[in-house]
């Protein structure tokens, strides 16, 4: 067993036989869903939670999510401590989520039961595989033996360069879940719209619009050969929801430009659905290079 445990939540969006293949303790968000609390991943799936989205009026109640609390993550550092004496706890964006926080908090708890184990805490100001992308070479480096300073310093390497950028066919559920105004709802689907967005410094924001689903998939193409040079290499994670036929047409559109080191189809976790809706297709990637 790797000398160092490596802990995250569902909204990696990891496949979830990742988790077990490396040995990473999953901490499952809430799904808020007609009366029910469901854990994403664990009571719920991507395409049932897809196909409830798909069959709501604007009237209907609409899922909510809710972040693990501290006892959760309290009762995951415990479990992992029967096993090993260090750890790193790895979580999306602060900005957008309280997971990290919750998290710190149950360090501090731990740490006043388990005086023999070291706890690291980590902000990858990111979210759905950009997050997954660190949680997943953490785990593949410990599982090769690398201590937690060379956890933390790969991690280090990772978090400014590892990105997301995915886009939508409707901005019917952005406004459906409160992220935008009517009247941009409206606009939107008038001229039948394609956000694209990404993040930056731990929040959402636009690289712009597209009129068809093959002019986003060829704008995100040269966004990441822009970022990460013509003659360099990725891992790609294509992400979806319930949209495997767009992610298939993304990743062609992306070995147009560049030649992936390792391609990875992930589905949205359901926590992650609820805010982007069904038919989001994206990608998150990491250059090679800061793997080295």
């Amino acid at each position: 067993m790797p000398n160092v445990a490596v802990i995250t939540d569902s909204t990696t969006s990891l496949p979830l036989e990742m988790y077990e293949q490396y040995g990473i303790t999953m901490v499952p968000y809430y799904i808020h869903l007609q009366g029910q609390t469901l854990r994403d991943m664990v009571d719920i799936t991507p395409q049932e939670l897809c196909d409830y989205m798909q069959s709501l009026t604007e009237k209907a109640e609409f899922p909510k999510t809710a972040n693990p609390g501290p006892g959760d993550y309290l009762q995951a550092f415990l479990s992992v401590a029967r096993h090993t004496r260090e750890m790193v706890s790895i979580h999306m964006t602060s900005r957008g989520s309280g997971a990290y926080q919750a998290a710190l908090i149950a360090r501090e708890m731990a740490l006043e039961k388990l005086h023999h184990v070291r706890i690291k805490v980590i902000d990858t100001s990111n979210v759905s595989m950009g997050h997954g992308w660190i949680a997943l070479q953490a785990a593949r480096a410990a599982a090769a033996g690398a201590s937690l300073e060379d956890i933390l310093h790969l991690i280090g390497k990772m978090l400014p360069v590892t990105r997301m950028i995915q886009t939508a066919d409707t901005l019917r559920y952005l406004y459906m879940g409160g992220r935008i105004g009517r009247v941009q709802h409206l606009l939107g689907s008038l001229l039948k719209i394609k956000p694209l967005i990404s993040m930056e410094n731990g929040e959402i924001v636009s690289l712009g619009v597209a009129r068809s689903r093959k002019e986003a998939y060829r704008k995100i193409a040269t966004l990441v050969q822009k970022a990460i040079g013509a003659d360099a290499q990725a891992r790609i994670a294509l992400t979806h929801a319930a949209a495997f036929e767009g992610a298939q047409a993304l990743l062609q559109a992306i070995r147009q430009v560049i030649v992936p080191s390792e391609v990875l189809f992930c589905e949205l976790s359901p926590a992650l659905i609820v805010h982007t809706g069904p038919g989001t297709v994206g990608l998150c990637y990491v250059p090679e290079a800061a793997l080295k």
